[in-house]
């Protein structure tokens, strides 16, 4: 374990592996000294999904060539480093599996503590490279291809409390199914957000999940968007039957609409429930232009901050494993054990494996 005194400028080495991007960066308390990613999103376009198999082909190609240039980017060497951070979950295991054995090998080598942080929590932790250190206690909304969820934080290394999330699809996987029906490019939500910039939101009015009834106060902090997928498609196919033209763009922007609206005011409300004056918001969904205004609106008007990193920020990167490392090594939390291994459904108040 670093001494106390240590702990504060500890050189933390991240390692992000759990889908089809492999990231290491390299991160001095809350300075980011360095972030390289490789993808191999570009081989999934004729499978319109992730192939597991080659995810994990690809990070161990790619893990070594990104580790040499980011610490040449650094300026800093191998033997700097004071702990390995990597994303022991939730992802594909194949592809964790792969992060987790360079890192442990690693930090044996080394010598130095490895640390197995929550992947989703570091969409969170990443702000505070670009945006200073995080609030004391915040809410976090996480929106990505597999999750949309709303957090409590009172400290993101020892306290996070989940307070909902979707019953089905997140949003990033409504948006590509959406991209899909409509027939457009492979991964579909941004191009489903571009399109929706050129509609007109007010067009089509779809449904907005446990928004009314019963369910808006028993289902208060989750979201459902399956059945928003479902509108979509029956609205498309009726339109098909009758033989009448279909705007791609009209549908986009109620489509994105009724997500975003759901997204944002929930996170806004959570806020003022818990009395939090700060929303965090990670993930790549989070790259999404109409969520960034509409919940920026929102917030204003309630008073409450919001932060988002910038859209490089966004997608799967080792920034976000670094940042979440250093702030577990910065308070304290003890070091993952060398038998740890990969969860692919790890709790999101599980901050680090123990």
């Amino acid at each position: 374990m670093l001494e106390v005194m240590e702990m504060k400028d500890a050189l933390v080495l991240g390692i992000e592996s759990t889908c089809d991007e492999t990231g290491v960066a390299l991160v001095r308390g809350g300075q980011l000294l360095a972030d390289r990613t490789a993808t191999s999103m570009d081989e999934y376009a004729r499978y319109g999904g992730i192939i597991p198999e080659i995810a994990s082909r690809a990070h161990l190609e790619s893990f070594l060539p990104t580790l040499d240039v980011a610490l040449e980017e650094s300026g800093v060497q191998l033997s700097d480093v004071d702990a390995v951070a990597v994303a022991a979950g939730p992802g594909l295991v194949g592809s964790l599996t792969v992060g987790i054995c360079a890192g442990k090998a690693l930090a044996t080598s080394l010598g130095v503590p490895v640390y197995g942080v929550n992947h989703v929590l570091g969409h969170l932790a990443v702000d505070e490279l670009v945006h200073g250190p995080l609030p004391d206690k915040f809410i976090g909304l996480v929106v990505s291809g597999g999750h949309s969820n709303l957090l409590l934080v009172n400290n993101i290394a020892t306290d996070v409390r989940e307070l909902g999330g979707t019953l089905d699809d997140a949003a990033g996987e409504a948006f590509d199914k959406v991209g899909r029906l409509l027939g457009l490019p492979y991964p579909g939500g941004p191009h489903v957000d571009r399109l929706a910039q050129q509609g007109n939101k007010e067009a089509i009015k779809f449904p907005r999940g446990l928004s009314g009834g019963r369910d808006k106060e028993r289902y208060r902090y989750d979201f459902s968007f399956s059945g928003l997928k479902t509108a979509v498609s029956r609205y498309v196919k009726a339109k098909e039957l009758r033989g009448e033209p279909i705007s791609k763009a009209d549908i986009c922007a109620g489509f994105s609409e009724a997500v975003n609206d759901s997204l944002t005011a929930k996170a806004v409300q959570a806020a003022l429930d818990h009395d939090v004056k700060t929303i965090v918001v990670g993930g790549g969904f989070s790259a999404n232009s109409r969520l960034r205004e509409l919940l920026t609106e929102r917030a204003s008007e309630a008073g409450i901050e919001v932060r988002i990193p910038p859209i490089r920020f966004c997608t799967d990167n080792g920034a976000q494993i670094a940042a979440m490392g250093s702030q577990l090594v910065r308070n304290g939390v003890q070091p993952s054990t060398l038998q740890f291994s990969p969860d692919s459904q790890m709790s999101l108040g599980e901050m680090a494996m123990a």
